[in-house]
């Protein structure tokens, strides 16, 4: 019986978790007692700033915040995420009809995608990209068109092959930037493109924004939204996770069209009963108050990736320096190349003792990469090193 449940189930149409393969391995080794350095999961080693987690345990205390919340967030909470943008981006957000509060943006992206995309429609998304950004789609029922993310690729040049491709028309486009896993980053014009062939299009745009914050060397991360008429076919989704190391508190937002912020938060009504209330009232607290801490989350990063890249350089694996997000993105050295991710990833664990990502875990284009994730400190990064120069050398 339950096989064939499962067998008409929209689960038959998600592949095998390629990231599980390599998290197995890890495991049992750490079992039989090894010592891995975990570069794997991009999961936020550094801890919540101070007066955030005070002004949790405060509002904690008090029983009337232990009730059901509101689904759509707190007034007080869509009022500090409209001050935030106004702040950082100069737009204008109605916290009222175009902002909701969501558990976190990956749960916020792909419920937001199922209230919109109907069995049929077409869905563009990057590859490689974030996995949930395709999978949303797939969960949906939707059919997914991957447009290559490269860096030798003119990724316009690509979408509009895809759109004259592509029958029935596009329904809508899912991006990311300061994108993972390539870590590229993109300037106001490129927004002001994707904006102009989404309304020539009739295409709804969905930006996810989780890396805003984790810019360096004096790059800066606009806001899809700052494009005028962006609010005319888009949203973007905003985490606090890594901005303010709150990875696991679970909480972030959409912004921008009130008529999709209005399918979101309609369908979030029947979903769910909103965020733990002291959460969100702890997150106004992120948002509203002294942003230094931010500026010190980006600083470990920045400290971080360049002891790894640097590393990597020295020992002989070429790696570029990447200029935002929490990720080093590397291709494979050339003689490990043809083992493909997944075993390269495998082989890393077994003989340097440290865990990566395969960049097959983020679509087939990123088959002859692996990603890094800055989650370890400096001295552990340099053990990771020192397993790597074992097997390159």
């Amino acid at each position: 019986m339950t096989e064939s449940i499962i067998k008409y189930s929209r689960m038959r149409r998600l592949p095998p978790y390629v990231f599980a393969q390599v998290n197995e391995l890890k495991m049992q080794l750490r079992w039989a007692g090894e010592d891995i350095v975990d570069l794997g999961m991009g999961n936020p080693d550094l801890p919540t700033p101070k007066h955030i987690v005070d002004k949790l345990v405060e509002a904690a205390r008090k029983p009337q915040n232990h009730r059901y919340s509101a689904s759509r967030g707190i007034t007080k909470l869509r009022e500090a995420i409209s001050s935030w943008y106004k702040r950082r981006y100069d737009v204008d957000i109605d916290p009222d009809t175009e902002a909701v509060v969501t558990i976190g943006a990956k749960e916020g992206l792909s419920h937001l995608v199922l209230s919109l995309i109907s069995p049929g429609d077409v869905v563009f998304a990057p590859n490689p990209t974030y996995p949930i950004h395709p999978y949303s789609v797939i969960i949906a029922g939707g059919d997914l068109r991957s447009i290559p993310i490269e860096k030798d690729r003119d990724f316009f040049e690509d979408l509009q092959v895809a759109t004259k491709q592509t029958w029935p028309q596009p329904k809508m486009l899912i991006i990311s930037f300061p994108h993972n896993p390539t870590t590229e980053v993109v300037d106001l014009e490129f927004f002001r493109k994707i904006c102009a062939f989404a309304k020539e299009h009739e295409i709804l745009v969905v930006h996810d924004l989780a890396y805003a914050d984790l810019v360096f060397d004096g790059t800066m991360a606009p806001s899809f939204l700052q494009v005028e008429g962006a609010k005319d076919i888009g949203v973007e989704f905003f985490s606090l996770s890594k901005s303010y190391s709150m990875p696991g508190w679970r909480v972030g937002f959409c912004v921008g069209n009130a008529e999709l912020i209005g399918a979101l938060t309609r369908i979030k009504s029947y979903l769910d009963y909103g965020i733990f209330q002291p959460v969100q009232i702890a997150s106004i607290i992120a948002l509203n108050e002294d942003q230094s801490c931010v500026g010190e989350i980006v600083e470990t990063y920045r400290s971080r990736r360049d002891v790894l890249v640097e590393g990597l350089n020295r020992v002989g694996w070429p790696t570029a320096s990447p200029k935002a997000t929490m990720f080093v993105w590397s291709r494979i050295p050339e003689r490990f190349r043809h083992l493909g991710s997944v075993e390269y990833a495998k082989f890393l664990i077994r003989e340097a003792r440290v865990a990566v990502a395969p960049g097959k875990g983020f679509g087939e284009y990123g088959d002859d990469y692996v990603r890094f994730a800055l989650v370890e400190n400096e001295e552990r990064t340099r053990q990771a090193i020192r397993g790597f120069r074992r097997v390159l050398r």
